[in-house]
């Protein structure tokens, strides 16, 4: 597959497929810029997300940055032009849409953090499914630092993934984090040091693209809800959807490989 935005003069957004293992890596790619987003950055994400979501070789997905940052948010500079769209236009219009399609998605999403992540950058990281830190990462909201609220979903991820008042905290001192912070805070799952990053990844991005693609499209459907819904309507939606994960020829596969004491092979159906 050619990288993302292919034509445009431009790679922002570049995407290697390995069919082989059924992972996929999306890598913002203006590291001289700290990977921070343009519109026609935004774009090509955006475009790409929605060619892997239909690529059958692709199972999961690993997001990543070009360079040592993961990405710094917003190209502050595009802001200054006169032909700047008004914030709310942007946010809706650019950065909404990849965060929900990052959420919608079937296929699970690994974020590797290579480096900062800032503004919308830290945004992107929390919508990812998993997170592997590199050591040298960390995070930041930043955005109270030229008087804006955070958005692309940051106030409904992150007290979710840290509580309460440590989303306050970050939100509005816009305390940075370091990886170690992260990972304590629950921010992220893994710390790594930097060399492995790209390894530790793939393998778990691997592992997720070997197992069954349908079952885990319904996991991450109930994770999601589960954090809108009381018990009951989660009990009941897990009844729904094991019904559904039930009916699948992945299920009678993982079964008679549990039989014949041998590794599954899911193919999605």
């Amino acid at each position: 597959m050619p990288p993302a935005g292919e034509g445009s003069g431009e790679s922002t957004v570049l995407v290697d497929v390995d069919a082989a293992t059924g992972v996929a890596t999306i890598t913002l790619n203006r590291p001289d810029a700290l990977n921070a987003l343009t519109v026609l950055m935004k774009q090509e994400l955006l475009a790409a997300l929605r060619r892997l979501e239909a690529d059958q070789e692709a199972r999961a997905l690993i997001l990543t940055g070009a360079g040592r940052a993961f990405c710094a948010g917003q190209d502050l500079r595009e802001r200054l032009q006169p032909d700047a769209a008004p914030l709310g236009v942007e946010v809706r219009e650019r950065y909404n849409p990849i965060v929900r399609l990052m959420r919608s998605m079937a296929k699970p999403i690994v974020g590797a953090i290579n480096g900062v992540a800032a503004g919308a950058g830290a945004s992107l990281a929390m919508a990812c499914d998993l997170r592997i830190a590199a050591e040298t990462a960390s995070f930041a909201l930043a955005f109270g630092r030229v008087g804006l609220i955070p958005d692309s979903g940051a106030t409904w991820f992150l007290p979710r993934l840290v509580g309460a008042t440590r989303a306050a905290e970050l939100a509005l001192l816009d305390e940075p984090v370091s990886a170690a912070d992260a990972l304590r805070l629950g921010l992220v799952g893994r710390v790594v040091a930097p060399e492995q990053l790209a390894a530790e990844a793939k393998a778990v991005a691997g592992r997720l693209a070997a197992g069954a693609p349908r079952a885990i499209e319904l996991t991450k459907r109930a994770l999601n809800a589960a954090w809108e819904h009381d018990l009951e309507a989660a009990l009941e939606l897990e009844a729904e959807l094991q019904d559904a994960a039930g009916r699948t020829s992945d299920h009678q596969e993982g079964m008679a490989a549990f039989l014949e004491k041998r590794p599954p092979r899911f193919t999605g159906r």
